[in-house]
């Protein structure tokens, strides 16, 4: 390489590793958008995946806190006090085997099935 090459290269690029560097960093870029997308798609998906549309995001998450901790009566509290107790102080209903690496004894949550879970609790409830 002629003088004038080697001070277009970038700061700690020697021009041996000039081609991998531009390849790594083409890399990162794609990964980082990647990761980008991901994130932004993940939360709209998920909720959609939960009922969104049928239900709000409040009884979305008050349903997961009823899932999670066996207990009918839990709430989701929003927006919860900056200085409150850690989320789920105190509970004694959750049936998950507690140790090093802990097991939820609750089933995995299909497609909308939170929804079905809140009509099926309102028709209860108007009986």
């Amino acid at each position: 390489m002629n003088e004038s090459q080697s001070d277009e290269l970038p700061l700690g690029t020697t021009p041996a590793f000039a081609n991998m560097h531009k390849w790594l960093r083409r890399g990162l870029i794609v990964c980082l958008c990647a990761l980008v997308l991901e994130g932004a798609f993940t939360f709209p998906l998920l909720a959609v995946w939960y009922g969104w549309p049928t239900l709000s995001l409040q009884e979305i998450c008050t349903e997961f806190e009823r899932i999670r901790f066996s207990d009918e009566s839990r709430e989701c509290i929003y927006p919860y006090p900056l200085f409150g107790p850690a989320e789920g102080a105190g509970q004694t209903t959750a049936r998950d085997e507690w140790g090093v690496q802990p097991r939820p004894q609750y089933q995995a949550i299909e497609y909308r099935e939170l929804v079905r879970r809140v009509e099926a609790r309102r028709a209860r409830e108007n009986q």
